[in-house]
């Protein structure tokens, strides 16, 4: 597992109170970070708790630059914390490898240009709007699995501009636009983010959530110490990394989850499902987007009666070790056989709505046992709106085993 440790070049962080501020302290306590054993350094200059203000980006440059360029000089990895592209452009310069972008695109799009031709790697966070008023969008159904949707629209925006999916790592953005409720549901229903099939990144470090397992007032060492814990059981979770500020307590508690298994876990750079290219555990994603198919669905009598194209994009994780190894499809799934199947059911009996017809073609694909998730997208691109729009869809995430939860994504 990688450890991502946190460096704070900010007066006003929640958890270290600017202690590294100046240059020269932030560059000896990420020096200090990467002795104890973090892997990565995620230098931030702005900071992004519940309440905080933007600063300008030039202010944000002056921060972390020479930080950053001090800390690669080293030799170290090091990410950038920033949702500004133009913060991005000039750490991938200075030689930060990774962009942690919180907002995941959606403050600045730009971010995935910067990434692309950068050929960085991105952490994708996920983000319903800026920290000064981050609570105010805090509703959920089913919080992973409409985490995972959004999430799944900041990919295909990331790869619109050229991102490769092995230059993807997601976070679920524990602690945005979540209570300590809902972070902690996030936590417990990781599988649906990790079905998508890229890396992730897991931040809970001294974290409010912490407080409802330890009260309100809990000591930095006692958070500490349970951010140690959570570090063990995103690990189980098959997560990627952990972002921490006590490096030494996470790498400790790796070692006796280490020692339990009889396999290493600290250090390690595994990388699960990138590209849909088979890993180590064989998980794997195929993609089937763009699928046109003329159906009869919608709540008016003309809609029943005329029809209308509809618009299907799957996202389906599954073993591909076998198939990988044999080179024979029957050790796949059929995308052809897939795409039948969807245009049929898309073409049959019709229904009110297509959150309806999105959970319909959802169980049809998990049909195949071999399915470990799928995640559908329908498009209505000719629905009845009166004002003029691009698009109407819904998305729905459905894992093997679990409930359709009877939720999804409307976007437009």
């Amino acid at each position: 597992m990688e450890i991502w440790g946190v460096v704070n070049v900010t007066p006003d962080s929640f958890s270290d109170g600017g202690e590294f501020f100046s240059h020269d302290a932030a560059i000896a306590h990420g020096r200090s970070l990467r002795e104890q054993g973090a892997t990565v350094l995620d230098v931030g200059g702005e900071s992004t708790r519940p309440g905080a203000h933007p600063i300008g980006a030039g202010e944000e440059l002056r921060r972390v630059l020479p930080v950053i360029e001090a800390l690669a000089s080293d030799g170290a990895v090091v990410s950038v914390d920033t949702y500004r592209a133009e913060v991005a452009e000039r750490a991938i310069t200075a030689g930060a490898r990774i962009v942690n972008d919180v907002s995941g695109g959606i403050e600045d799009p730009r971010i995935f240009d910067v990434v692309a031709a950068g050929d960085a790697e991105i952490a994708i966070g996920h983000w319903r709007g800026p920290s000064a008023d981050m609570y105010a969008t805090a509703q959920y159904s089913r919080v992973g699995d409409e985490v995972a949707a959004e999430l799944l629209r900041r990919v295909e925006a990331a790869r619109t501009a050229g991102v490769r999916d092995e230059q993807i790592i997601l976070d679920p953005g524990i602690g945005f636009a979540k209570t300590p409720e809902q972070s902690w549901a996030a936590l417990r229903e990781l599988d649906a983010i990790s079905a998508l099939g890229f890396r992730l990144l897991i931040g809970v470090s001294r974290k409010r959530l912490l407080t409802t397992a330890l009260g309100d007032d809990a000591s930095t060492g006692r958070r500490d110490l349970a951010t140690a814990v959570t570090s063990v059981l995103t690990a189980r979770a098959g997560a990627y990394g952990v972002r921490v500020h006590d490096v030494v307590g996470t790498v400790d508690a790796l070692a006796v989850l280490d020692a339990w298994d009889g396999a290493p876990v600290a250090g390690s750079t595994k990388v699960p499902g990138a590209a849909g290219a088979p890993d180590a555990d064989g998980s794997g994603m195929i993609e089937l987007t763009g699928l046109r198919v003329f159906g009869h669905h919608g709540v008016f009598d003309f809609e029943r009666e005329n029809g209308q194209e509809f618009v299907i994009d799957l996202h389906i994780s599954l073993p591909m070790a076998q198939a990988a190894r044999t080179d024979d499809v029957t050790d796949t799934v059929h995308y052809g056989e897939v795409a039948d199947r969807v245009a049929a059911i898309v073409a049959g009996e019709p229904v009110n709505l297509i959150e309806t017809l999105a959970h319909r073609i959802g169980g049809a694909v998990l049909a195949d046992e071999r399915i470990e998730f799928v995640g559908v997208t329908v498009h209505k691109p000719q629905a009845p709106i009166e004002q003029r729009f691009d698009d109407v869809s819904v998305t729905v995430m459905r894992t093997q085993g679990a409930p359709p939860s009877g939720e999804g994504t409307s976007t437009r």
